[in-house]
């Protein structure tokens, strides 16, 4: 089992001065949730600076000093579940942070995304897209091409997101905007023109129109696609979304980094979860991927289990699925729940029933 200390990341870090300039520090970045750390001339950490605190939180100018601007993220501890850490990148809106030992020795850096990496074969990715979208209060968050910038700038502070898909006047797809396309011009001194300012007729950046600003190669796919595609287009592409869309290509939602640290703060929790599937078909693996949702959080409300393996075989090509679910307490041996069935959904949501019962005794 991969652990915290195993995957710390101690090259490649961002470090910069106080004295250094706020545009500065946002030049050696490359998404919203980057991170540049910043410390002393005695190699003390002081803070980070993050486009979002910077920028949409606190808008500051790009000629402001580093020191200023500092944003101080939660401290990651060595000893620190996968789960928890997840939770912190989720809660800080910062996805590069700070690794210390508990003599507040700097260690080096935990990043989102190579944390992710090492839950790309979870079994809880193997349910469809829609599934997660269910779970978002605002699935898609949209705005036309020909709005202003100044009209996205004020949906980015209201919604608190950090991308919002473009659509046309058909709503279907034209691109995405983030609100790190915006920084260069959002670091722009206070006392001189904007930087998107037009000779002559005067047309600020705040009053372009969004066309002029958004990317229009978004990597997309459907909601039936499962949840560990969409993953491993992120990673792979190093992106930091994919957009969900119908057959139409109107936009039904959008899958971020963030949905995927969500899973992974759920499935710990303190509790491995472990689901095994043996020959089964890809409609089985969504519907055993699907349960693990309803599974989970139940497993989690028995305060003496410390972990749980669901096993589902399939044999004679879907005309017959066995299960065994194992509890493992604290202290003793584990309870075991056998069963069999011709259809997986029978087999599998009188379990609830079942533990229900368990958790009553």
């Amino acid at each position: 089992m991969v652990e915290l200390k195993d995957i710390i990341k101690t090259e490649g870090i961002i470090k910069i001065s106080p004295d250094d300039t706020l545009s500065y520090a946002l030049t050696r970045m490359r998404t919203s949730h980057d991170a540049a750390l910043v410390f002393d001339d005695k190699n003390q950490f002081l803070g980070v600076i993050n486009p979002y605190y910077a920028l949409i939180k606190s808008s500051y100018p790009g000629n402001a000093k580093v020191r200023h601007c500092l944003y101080h993220p939660p401290k990651v501890r060595a000893n620190f579940t996968l789960a928890k850490v997840a939770q912190l990148f989720i809660e800080s809106k910062i996805h590069y942070l700070p690794v210390f030992n508990d003599q507040e020795v700097f260690l080096g850096i935990i990043s989102a995304r190579h944390l992710l990496s090492y839950y790309l074969g979870s079994p809880e990715l193997a349910i469809p897209i829609r599934n997660i979208l269910k779970t978002k209060n605002n699935p898609v968050i949209t705005i036309y091409e020909d709005d202003t910038v100044n009209s996205a700038i004020n949906t980015f502070k209201k919604t608190k997101v950090s991308k919002l898909i473009v659509l046309n006047k058909d709503l279907k797809l034209k691109g995405i905007l983030s609100y790190y396309d915006l920084i260069s011009y959002l670091v722009s001194p206070r006392n001189s023109p904007h930087r998107g300012e037009r000779e002559g007729n005067h047309i600020s950046f705040y009053h372009l129109k969004i066309k002029n600003l958004a990317k229009t190669y978004t990597l997309t796919l459907s909601p039936d696609d499962l949840a560990k595609k969409a993953l491993e287009l992120i990673l792979n592409k190093k992106i930091g979304s994919v957009v969900i869309v119908d057959q139409e290509r109107h936009p039904i939602g959008i899958i971020t980094s963030k949905d995927f640290l969500k899973l992974l703060m759920w499935s710990g929790n303190g509790k491995k979860i472990e689901i095994i599937g043996k020959n089964l078909s890809q409609q089985s693996r969504q519907i055993l991927g699907g349960f693990f949702k309803h599974l989970s959080p139940m497993i989690k409300k028995f305060p003496d289990v410390r972990a749980a393996r669901l096993f589902v075989k399939e044999e004679k090509q879907g005309g017959l699925f066995e299960l065994v679910l194992s509890l493992f307490p604290q202290k003793g041996n584990p309870k075991v729940i056998k069963r069999d069935a011709k259809n997986l959904s029978d087999l599998l949501l009188p379990i609830n029933a079942v533990l229900k019962r368990i958790k009553g005794d």
